[in-house]
């Protein structure tokens, strides 16, 4: 005969008194009664610019070597990591009239739709030659969904000091090893004088990678309107701010 077994007994429900019964609808809104009489902490955004925390991730940059070579190869390693599938990348092969990289590829098309990406940061982690980062630069909305497609143009690292705009050959006796090592300090006398001689309307490193473009008003060094001209320039064009300039100055008002 098959033994039957009996429940366990439940837990005995515990007991509270009438005042926790009171007080419990009340605990529940513990954290706002202790918020409730603090000091606001308002911030004059964007009058006022208040830092980001140093690993926030904001804008990708496409970085360059100190010579000015670009760092990317055109693996598509990043396209391929990205859940969202924002990135889209076209390699390429240098040649010797046209070295935009270290090695055999370079990236010759590369864009972000920021209307996809959220930001999780696989596609810098995925990057073999530390090409892709992200900045803390965050103010990226615009009038439009076209311009939120980031061209390689408008991703590249600004032109620093000691560097010459691709393309051009690489530091003579080193190879993409070197360069990846960080053996290569800057640009050198011979790679001055392959620029002046093949692209002599180039003036140095103040030639773009996508050609010569017309200086503009606070254009970077690389002819490249600068990422703040180019956001000052939505924000000036955006309805509220035409809506503002409308309204009567408040100024000298008490």
């Amino acid at each position: 005969m098959a033994e039957t077994h009996q429940p366990t007994s439940a837990r005995p429900p515990r007991k509270t008194s009438w005042v926790g019964d009171l007080l419990a609808p009340v605990a529940g809104f513990g954290v706002s009664f202790r918020t409730m009489f603090t000091k606001v902490a308002t911030e004059q955004y964007p009058e006022v610019m208040v830092p980001t925390q140093p690993r926030y991730h904001g804008r990708h940059q496409l970085n360059r070597h100190p010579d000015g070579l670009e760092k990317c190869i055109g693996c598509e390693l990043c396209a391929w990591a990205c859940p969202a599938d924002a990135i889209y990348v076209e390699g390429a092969s240098n040649t010797p009239d046209a070295q935009f990289s270290p090695g055999e590829r370079y990236g010759r098309v590369y864009q972000i739709n920021y209307l996809r990406c959220i930001f999780c940061g696989l596609c810098i982690e995925a990057c073999p030659t530390r090409a892709l980062t992200m900045t803390n630069e965050y103010e990226m909305a615009g009038p439009s969904r076209a311009e939120l497609i980031y061209e390689k143009q408008d991703l590249l690292a600004p032109m620093l000091s000691g560097m010459l705009a691709a393309p051009h050959p690489m530091v003579e006796g080193s190879d993409d090893t070197a360069y990846y090592r960080g053996e290569v300090t800057g640009a050198t006398a011979q790679q001055q004088e392959w620029v002046d001689e093949h692209r002599p309307q180039a003036g140095g490193s103040t030639q773009t990678d996508a050609g010569e473009m017309a200086q503009e008003p606070d254009a970077s060094p690389t002819g490249r309107i600068s990422a703040a001209s180019r956001l000052r320039t939505r924000a000036e064009s955006s309805p509220v701010s035409r809506l503002k300039a409308k309204l009567p100055s408040s100024e000298g008002k008490p």
